[in-house]
């Protein structure tokens, strides 16, 4: 693959090797110094996997074309990589790339449901499901479609639904999108760039120039020879990860829950509430990802109010009122229904938060296994619920003291061990998020701490070092 790519004016193959590394399994590993910034690898545009590549080509461009409405970019690249696959002769420089890459892969939709199992309750676990059924029904209308139509092009033996999931998890764990200067995006695959793995200790440093149509790889943070070359995915949770990438990070700080808010259309005021949803920034139904740094963000407060507002409510309503209590009866009715939404999802999973860190500690779940990274999207996922369901819980309180028709929003002051309500009050030093009522309550709550703390804090730090 690399004397291809020379050939085709790749620039940096020779200051750069593929290797194995302990960890990460596969990755690319550095033959000198790079100083943060400076251009480690550019693959030119000529030998990018994408979708204009795909349409010129003389073979399977015809095919492409024919089928109406076109295939998704993940289906037409997907189509793309496949048919290079099963050629026989010519396209030897793609070729080199396919052979190349890993002939299986660990993503979430590969998990048998024994493994899948141990992530139930969790977004990961309804959207695999969901997905393994889309694929299904996806595959079958490439067949009906384009496969079944060019059988000359698109061998069945060759085409099958496995090979096709494989497909569509090399695009989704190898692609790169970028958005272009006319607000277009491009979806491609870099060979040789995808090599590298993830970190999110180096800066994002996958760049496209959209001019020459070259994609170049920098210096995420300095290097030395012997070091492995990575870059940055972004700021992903672990249900995303293992979901498009096959792999989690341990205590990983950008964990989150999306939780899903909507109103269906024949409900009571609903064009007068749209309005409102609408001039908040929302709308009548809304995703919004809860996160350990934030883990009951304003527009989920937002929303349900704008969703309880009786008639009367409607009549005054402005959408500012919105960003605050409008009536401590519609305050309380919002927080008691996330404090029995939190309970109610955290109920459901299938193994709860502590069980789970009991059977990571016994290694129950073999490490870098498939359970083994579902306990981790699990861990997760609860840590954040729970997070939000306790700040639910001190808003509501703060709320039925009274205090909220005075306007005041800030939860309670509460022990995070023992549940007391008067000062004087201690502040958790690493992650500021909890308060104790004494250094006995501080250090009997640190088993059950630790993790969060470590993670929030993490997390936190990321954030500072961003801006």
């Amino acid at each position: 693959m690399e004397s291809w790519l020379k050939e085709s004016g790749a620039v940096g193959l020779d200051d750069l090797e593929l290797a194995n590394f302990q960890v990460t399994g596969r990755g690319v590993r550095s033959l000198q110094y790079y100083k943060e910034g400076e251009r480690v690898l550019t693959i030119p545009c000529g030998i990018l996997w994408t979708v204009e590549h795909a349409y010129a080509d003389p073979l399977l461009g015809p095919a492409l074309r024919s089928v109406q409405p076109p295939l998704t970019v993940e289906d037409t690249l997907a189509t793309y990589i496949l048919f290079v696959r099963s050629r026989k002769s010519g396209y030897n420089g793609l070729r080199s790339h396919v052979t190349a890459l890993p002939t299986s892969y660990s993503s979430s939709i590969f998990f048998t449901e024994n493994e899948l199992e141990v992530c139930a309750g969790t977004s990961l676990y309804t959207i695999t499901k969901q997905l393994k059924r889309q694929i299904e029904e996806d595959y079958a209308g490439l067949v009906a479609r384009i496969f079944g139509q060019y059988q000359d092009l698109f061998p069945l033996d060759k085409f099958t639904i496995e090979d096709y999931k494989w497909a569509l998890s090399t695009v989704w764990s190898r692609g790169m999108d970028f958005v272009l200067p006319d607000e277009n995006s491009i979806r491609l695959l870099a060979p040789f760039a995808d090599m590298l793995n993830h970190s999110s200790e180096v800066k994002q440093c996958h760049v496209y120039d959209a001019s020459s149509g070259n994609l170049s790889v920098l210096a995420g943070k300095d290097y030395k020879a012997g070091d492995q070359v990575f870059i940055n995915y972004g700021p992903l949770p672990n249900n995303r990860l293992l979901r498009l990438y096959g792999f989690v990070l341990s205590s990983n700080p950008n964990d989150s829950y999306d939780i899903v808010l909507s109103t269906h259309p024949t409900a009571p005021f609903w064009e007068q509430k749209q309005k409102l949803w609408i001039s908040a920034g929302l709308d009548s139904t809304c995703t919004i990802s809860l996160t350990l740094t934030d883990p009951l963000p304003k527009n989920v407060l937002r929303y349900l109010r704008i969703q309880r507002l009786d008639e009367s409510d409607l009549s005054v309503m402005q959408v500012d009122a919105t960003d605050g209590i409008i009536n401590e009866s519609n305050e309380v009715e919002v927080l008691q229904f996330l404090v029995d939404s939190f309970c109610g999802l955290l109920e459901n999973f299938g193994t709860q938060l502590e069980m789970l860190e009991e059977q990571l500690a016994a290694s129950v779940h073999p490490p870098g296994g498939n359970a083994w990274a579902a306990a981790h999207v699990s861990l997760g996922e609860q840590r954040v619920l729970r997070l939000a369901r306790k700040r639910a819980e001190d808003l509501l309180a703060a709320a039925e003291s009274g205090r909220g028709r005075r306007g005041d929003l800030s939860p309670l002051a509460r022990c995070a061990n023992c549940d007391k309500v008067s000062g004087p009050f201690m502040l958790c030093g690493r992650c500021k998020a909890v308060i104790y009522c004494t250094r006995t309550c501080q250090v009997v709550h640190y088993k059950e701490h630790k993790v969060v703390c470590r993670v929030i804090s993490t997390a936190l730090k990321n954030g500072s070092e961003m801006k």
